[in-house]
């Protein structure tokens, strides 16, 4: 059988070739998605490039060793000491009880507004939940200092009563800051689950609370990591709370929530807005400082990848 050669009309040929061509927005979209991440990347480099030499002309007048285990962080007084643990275990110790209370609240809230909640009502409270996250941390500050520490204080038994500054109103605080987060991307990641997973479990009897806590949530568990994890790191990095209602002692380690004590962000805060002379020990102690956090906020988001891509669940 004889192969007849059928030509393409011109006009067609070229619709054809212009279809495949890309166009000059998504050329100019493309750019800009590059600027933004060369931007956030050079953002980065500057951020260790800025902390590096100051943190190196601390660690040559202060032994590391003594940085990373002396008991005492006084580097305002007449005879400094420049132990960290103090400002570490303020911090861990806040992060800690912020989480304790942000965790259930903040899943409990996205399995309602996910598994429970009508979709008229899921409109209208997300909305208002997320409002939360963008009031200012200072409020938060002066919030837990004039309306929550007095609470504190008048319902805490015995005579011995907490101070005036303390961790626990400040960890309380930033429990209510970071519920909107945690809440809002759990719930974003339930969302995302397939119905069919639940139709499945509904098929076997199961309760809708059993489909929610075992089918839904260890199915969006890798978005629930991510979102603890962001809600960690701002535990972490909140510097007005803590420094508003947390307070500013560091002269020793503390365990007491009942007690002020000042975390890395606060010490960051408080020092960084005196008097001191550039190139001194004092000054290049706020970067070392710094360098910790930084470091630690590193670590942090590394663990949290991991542990996202093990638990990643990916549905077809």
């Amino acid at each position: 059988m004889a192969v007849q050669n059928v030509k393409v009309p011109a006009a067609r040929r070229s619709t054809s070739l212009r279809r495949g061509r890309t166009h000059p927005v998504e050329r100019v979209i493309e750019a800009l998605l590059v600027v933004a991440a060369v931007v956030s990347i050079a953002v980065t480099v500057g951020i260790v490039v800025s902390l590096v030499q100051p943190t190196v002309a601390f660690f040559t007048e202060i032994d590391a060793l003594d940085f990373i285990t002396d008991t005492s962080w006084t580097p305002t007084f007449s005879d400094p000491r420049y132990g960290v643990v103090p400002l570490v275990v303020a911090t861990l110790l806040t992060t800690a009880i912020s989480i304790a209370i942000a965790l259930p609240l903040g899943l409990g809230s996205a399995i309602y507004l996910s598994e429970y909640a009508s979709p008229r009502a899921r409109k209208a409270l997300k909305p208002l939940l997320e409002v939360l996250a963008g009031v200012p941390t200072v409020v938060y500050g002066f919030f837990a200092l004039f309306a929550l520490n007095p609470i504190l204080q008048a319902i805490w038994p015995g005579g011995n009563r907490p101070a005036f500054q303390n961790i626990l109103v400040a960890s309380v605080a930033m429990a209510v800051m970071i519920v909107p987060t945690i809440a809002s991307l759990s719930e974003d990641a339930m969302s995302a689950v397939p119905h069919s997973l639940r139709e499945g479990a509904y098929a076997l009897a199961s309760t809708k609370m059993q489909v929610s806590t075992r089918v839904v949530v260890p199915a969006a568990v890798s978005g629930i990591i991510a979102a603890v994890v962001l809600g960690l790191s701002r535990a972490i990095g909140e510097t007005m709370i803590v420094t508003v209602a947390g307070g500013l002692q560091s002269d020793r380690i503390t365990f007491n929530p009942t007690e002020g004590a000042a975390t890395m962000t606060a010490f960051i805060a408080n020092v960084a807005q005196g008097d001191i002379p550039v190139g001194t020990v004092r000054y290049d102690s706020v970067f070392a400082v710094g360098a910790l956090l930084f470091v630690f906020m590193f670590l942090l988001n590394a663990v949290a990848i991991r542990m996202v891509r093990r638990f990643r669940e990916v549905y077809e």
